[in-house]
């Protein structure tokens, strides 16, 4: 182990970094992060109302494998990079490495604004999920306010956890991963054997439903790919298993093989827990009337105790699961600061005697308090649309910030140095696959939710806004401008902590 750890340290410098992180994380930790803020037990619950309102099952019988596919292919073309460059900047360190400062600083901001999203998605999700727990064991009232309560109680839960201890993460990591497969399992379990009948399957693969409040005409076009944000904001974080690569041992092999398999085992996993929703979704109306809620599955088809531990078993797991995106979200925010991008980066880039990033695991966590902040305010339609606004944010985001390094790979051809885990030749059409898709994703994901939401029409309402794009669109425009009026002139990308001797003995 002693030897290893010396060559991820050897490996580290050589790409410019002291070994400051505690590398004491297993390649199976480093499954489990991104396995963990994949999380089914998260989005394949808080997201589901989304493609049931735009398009029904298929969106989610169909939609769920078809998009996977195309998710998996982004990750095989990012964990070659990760093999190549494990570092915990990770996707914007990519950037810059096979492009130009420029490409790895709007990587940089692209990947940190989608992790904070995400964060708050998860935590806001949690806090959902939890109040109705809550409500339903002790009659804690549901409430925008108690929910927005919730979230900042498990927000602190989450930076406390990551402030204290690095080793108690690894194990809860390694936790989250058993308690999402035995989890999931329980619940599928649930919905086979305590229902008294289930759904056909040709409701399950052939029936369609618009809830969206968008005309019929625009179903193939428009409505039903906005329910596929349930499938690409579920199998998301997985650049987790990069950003913590510098606390994991082997990592040019270990983050590489844990990136893919993350998103693998997941997508199988997911899909099926949502066909179990699905056969057990009897009750077609009163699901409708819930605006696709997936507690009204639960509620309708078993006994009451029984939809209790649902929610409790995905509770938790959401739980584990944003516990997660703060360790993945504190770990960019501290690598972006240490090379300059980030301001007050002297602050963000500090460790602790604990060898852990503090600073950045609170600014992190305050970011997505402020970000979420829209969800105090009542959306019309009865939706949790600032829930789904903030789902936007996280998927354009990431997925973007993915794209970059994919696009400057496809770019360098054979001049690309791989690791040890390489696509050999198929990366050109994989590359190409990959980019494609998270453009048409982007696109349709800054799209309004609903009618309301469209600007310039007579029923249009603010509380109703998709403001992922608002969002998006300022980050794009202030970073564009801080970038082309100062950071130009002295953002030269990832700045080395180690001389190009690698004299300085690594710290195992």
């Amino acid at each position: 182990m002693a030897q290893s750890l010396d060559d991820d340290a050897k490996r580290l410098a050589e790409l410019g970094y002291k070994q400051e992180l505690s590398r004491t994380w297993s390649g199976f930790s480093n499954f489990a992060i991104s396995f963990s803020i994949i999380s089914i037990l998260a989005g394949c619950f808080t997201t589901f109302g989304q493609a049931w309102n735009n398009g029904g099952p298929i969106a989610i019988s169909w939609g769920w494998p078809i998009i996977s596919i195309f998710i998996l292919i982004i990750g095989l073309c990012m964990s070659e990079l990760v093999s190549a460059y494990p570092t915990a900047g990770g996707i914007y360190w990519w950037a810059a490495k096979m492009g130009k400062p420029i490409h790895g600083w709007f990587t940089g901001w692209f990947n940190l604004i989608g992790l904070v999203a995400v964060t708050a998605s998860v935590d806001y999700g949690c806090a959902t999920f939890m109040n109705i727990t809550l409500d339903r064991f002790f009659g804690y009232e549901v409430s925008l306010t108690n929910t927005f309560i919730l979230f900042a109680i498990i927000l602190a839960l989450h930076a406390l956890i990551n402030v204290y201890s690095h080793r108690l993460i690894s194990l809860l990591q390694n936790v989250s991963v058993w308690w999402h497969v035995f989890g999931a399992a329980v619940v599928v379990l649930i919905l086979i054997f305590g229902p008294d009948s289930h759904q056909s399957m040709s409701f399950v693969f052939t029936e369609t439903i618009n809830n969206s409040g968008f005309s019929d005409s625009s179903f193939w076009f428009f409505v039903l790919p906005l329910g596929f944000l349930l499938t690409q904001y579920t199998i998301t974080g997985f650049d987790a298993c990069a950003h913590v690569s510098e606390e994991t041992q082997g990592a040019s092999t270990a983050a590489a093989r844990g990136l893919w398999q993350s998103i693998f085992y997941s997508a199988i996993g997911g899909w099926i827990l949502l066909l179990a929703f699905l056969f057990a979704a009897t009750n077609v109306d009163e699901i409708n009337n819930q605006f696709g809620f997936v507690g009204a599955i639960f509620d309708t088809a078993v006994p009451g105790n029984l939809a209790n531990a649902i929610f409790a078993i995905s509770t938790i797991g959401q739980f584990f699961c944003g516990m997660s995106c703060v360790t993945s979200m504190s770990r960019m925010t501290y690598a972006f600061s240490r090379d300059g991008a980030v301001p007050g980066w002297r602050l963000w880039s500090k460790v602790d005697r604990n060898r852990t990033p503090v600073n950045a695991i609170i600014l992190g966590c305050v970011a997505a308090l402020v970000l979420t902040l829209p969800a105090l305010w009542e959306a019309p339609t009865g939706t949790p649309l600032a829930f789904y606004a903030v789902v936007s944010v996280a998927v354009i985001g990431l997925y973007i910030a993915f794209a970059i390094p994919i696009y400057l790979r496809l770019r360098m051809g054979d001049r690309f140095q791989p690791g040890p885990w390489t696509l050999g030749r198929k990366y050109k059409v994989m590359g190409w696959i990959a980019i494609i898709e998270i453009v048409v994703v982007s696109i349709y994901f800054i799209m309004p939710l609903a009618p309301a939401g469209v600007p310039f029409t007579s029923d249009f309402t603010w509380t109703a806004v998709n403001y992922a794009p608002i969002v998006v669109g300022v980050m794009v425009l202030g970073v564009g401008l801080w970038w082309a009026l100062s950071a130009r002139h002295w953002f030269t990308g990832p700045r080395r902590t180690v001389d190009e001797t690698l004299d300085e003995k690594p710290v195992s």
